[in-house]
């Protein structure tokens, strides 16, 4: 049986939950859990190859090769966080071209100034309409499926209050993009406003952060009230950080990881869940 594509699951009623996944082996065991989808988080890029905070930092040629690694190993739809689109509507058109190239089955366009910070961090700023409205018509016009959507993201409520994030997203809507995401809704009365106004209309994405401005509800809840996608983007590298902690303590501590061991994978585990087996048959058909 064929995968459904991206498009045709969010034609589905159920909505689509997918974690976030910042390299090829987080992906891979996403895959492995189940999930239909995955979202390729910026943020979680530069928690883990930088080690820095998301302001900014991560560019183009960094999530391109990132996105590269994660869809050549699973076959999930990714949903890929493109920020700005790096730049201008000419820098939104290379993103768009270079992510559908690596596999992207959706890209995330936001309205945030250069340098842009996380959607639940205090002190962010926005583009014009007419500057975003631009970007989004550039980017809808490089890609070469129809099958490659585009998600437009408007960060407008921190900045200028509800009403002026819903009027962004109308805007957005009108460029023809294929779904909206109104970041940081403060309460679920902010969320019920956004679907009443959008979700028979359009996919809405529900962005659930650990500790942020939202307030975190399943995808079950979401789906109730109205979203079709929902994404915990940073919450794996959340998980894997207070891992590490535990264990970088305890090796620390004991000089061994005897202690841990029950709550890690051994050498034939980690080979069993990276398809090692499979890797090396596959080498010997051309010996």
């Amino acid at each position: 049986m064929n995968q459904l594509t991206l498009k045709q699951r969010l034609s589905q009623d159920r909505a689509v939950l997918a974690p976030g996944v910042y390299d090829a082996l987080s992906a891979l065991i996403a895959e492995q859990a189940g999930f239909e989808a995955i979202y390729l988080s910026g943020a979680s890029i530069a928690y883990t190859q930088l080690g820095r905070s998301d302001v900014g930092l991560t560019t183009y040629s960094e999530v391109l090769d990132t996105l590269a690694r994660i869809t050549e190993r699973v076959n999930l739809p990714v949903i890929v966080d493109a920020d700005t689109g790096f730049g201008n509507a000419l820098n939104m058109m290379r993103t768009v071209q270079g992510f559908e190239r690596a596999g992207a089955a959706m890209i995330q366009i936001e309205d945030q100034t250069f340098p842009k910070r996380c959607g639940h961090l205090d002190g962010k700023t926005v583009v014009p309409v007419p500057e975003m409205v631009g970007k989004l018509k550039a980017a809808l016009d490089a890609r070469s499926s129809r099958d490659t959507l585009i998600l437009a993201r408007t960060d407008a409520l921190a900045v200028d209050g509800l009403d002026a994030a819903l009027e962004r997203a109308e805007r957005y809507l009108e460029c023809g993009v294929d779904a909206l995401f109104i970041e940081a809704l403060r309460t679920p009365e902010q969320m019920d406003a956004a679907c009443a106004r959008f979700a028979h209309r359009i996919p809405l994405l529900a962005n659930m952060v650990e500790g942020g401005k939202t307030p975190v509800q399943s995808a079950t809840e979401l789906q109730v009230r109205g979203f079709r996608i929902v994404i915990f983007p940073g919450g794996t590298a959340r998980a894997v950080a207070h891992t590490l902690q535990g264990y970088y303590a305890s090796l620390n501590q004991h000089k061994t990881t005897l202690p841990w061991q029950a709550k890690m994978l051994d050498f034939d585990g980690l080979n069993q869940v990276i398809g090692t087996a499979e890797l090396i048959a596959k080498g010997k058909r051309f010996e």
